[in-house]
């Protein structure tokens, strides 16, 4: 088992403080294991089994306890009075009115809660609500290359071999424990890719015409990297004979995000220091999924590494977006708690006036922030441009640095 020890610190940190732990992300990206490494730590840290209670929500086995009165009047019976109790309870989302059992929980004597969700709309609407102020969100994705790297499949490989596999197949756990071959992942990256279709989107919005929902993905899919809206989506589908609104296609697209299966990411203008409400982008949770959809359509590599980059981007805790200077783009204006980076990506910067026009934009932003061009280019040390610093991708990817 892989330990995912950046998520698994951040529940020790908080451990027995009073916050609920909120573990988010898409499905299969690794949450019940989560609960799994934290639970096995606890029980060397001295915590006894009868401490702990664990529900998962999507196990048949709770399924009475998909209603807030039932779970939290089981979750209240197995207690242990008088010392300190430990509540994991999994894909929270599958219990109507979850907030009440939650935050009745909470405000039991001695008990710290953790839960997990597999949809954001979970922190953005009824939760935050109610406790506003009183919860940690930990934001977990499939795995970082640094982490697929550790998987068994990549022994006796080499980083560009094992950046290959991890472009073409995804970072799912599970994915990353099967033959590298189509017939082993793809068949599984398909049931991953149809639950969350079925179960997180449509099911929760009601939508019932699935093929143009699976229209709306398809052409996200295709445009990753690339500004889109939804204007252009609905006006996209209505050429191809699909009647659709634009507010239609915005709810769909809510849907999609709420999810997790894609990231919106806003455009910002860094000399107006201000943020347009026009022509956002969208990255997908996982490449092995966008190469699923796709399947004998031609690759753009650029926007695929870029997709990369914006994931590793969220991993390491910055809020991103993307950067207008004049007509120019910077592809991600990473903003963290040491401030403001810049990030231009490209598969190759060799040609002569392709380095000149990727270096165009971040040589007109005048500030002192650090600028970094990542590329495929083997290029030793790395290269300096007047401050503008170029690093190898796979080892950005690999070495942590900034």
């Amino acid at each position: 088992m892989i330990e995912r020890n950046e998520y698994l610190s951040m529940l020790i940190g908080n451990k027995d403080r009073d916050v609920i732990k909120v573990v988010t992300g898409v499905r299969r990206c690794g949450k019940s294991t989560l609960f799994t490494l934290y639970i096995d730590w606890l029980k060397k840290s001295g915590v006894s089994s009868d401490q702990i209670i664990l529900v998962n929500l999507e196990d048949l086995e709770y399924e009475d306890l998909c209603d807030h009165r039932a779970l939290y009047t089981y979750i209240k019976e197995h207690l242990r009075p008088g010392s300190s109790n430990y509540v994991f309870i999994d894909e929270i989302q599958n219990c109507k009115n979850f907030e009440k059992a939650v935050d009745s929980l909470f405000m039991e004597p001695g008990v710290d809660v953790y839960i997990t969700g597999s949809n954001a709309f979970m922190l953005s609407g009824e939760l935050a609500t109610l406790l506003s102020g009183r919860y940690i969100a930990i934001d977990m994705l499939p795995f970082s290359f640094r982490e697929y790297c550790q998987s068994p499949v990549t022994r006796g490989k080499s980083r560009q071999e094992c950046f290959n596999e991890y472009l073409r197949f995804g970072s799912f756990p599970y994915a990353a424990q099967l033959p590298r071959q189509n017939t082993d992942v793809l068949p599984y990256l398909e049931g991953i890719y149809h639950t969350i279709l079925i179960k997180d989107v449509a099911k929760r919005e009601n939508i019932n015409d699935i093929s143009v929902l699976e229209s709306i993905v398809k052409t996200l899919a295709s445009s990753m990297g690339s500004p889109i809206s939804a204007k252009k989506i609905a006006d996209t589908l209505c050429s191809a004979g699909r009647k659709i609104s634009v507010n239609t296609v915005e709810r769909y697209l809510r849907a999609l995000t709420d999810s997790y299966l894609f990231y919106e990411i806003s455009r910002y203008d860094i000399k107006g220091r201000q943020f347009l409400k026009t022509l956002g982008k969208y990255y997908m949770v996982d490449t092995g999924l966008r190469n699923l959809l796709l399947q004998g359509s031609s690759a753009d590599l650029g926007h695929l590494i870029e997709n990369i980059v914006f994931l590793e981007l969220l991993r390491r805790r910055y809020r991103v977006n993307i950067g207008k200077f004049s007509d120019k783009e910077v592809d991600f204006v990473a903003a963290g708690s040491n401030g403001i980076t810049y990030y231009q990506v490209a598969a190759s910067v060799l040609d002569e006036s392709t380095l000149k026009r990727e270096l165009y934009p971040l040589q007109k932003i005048r500030d002192n922030h650090p600028k970094f061009l990542l590329t495929l280019d083997e290029i030793g040390a790395g290269a300096n441009y007047d401050g503008i610093r170029q690093y190898n991708l796979i080892d950005w990817l690999t070495d942590g640095c900034q």
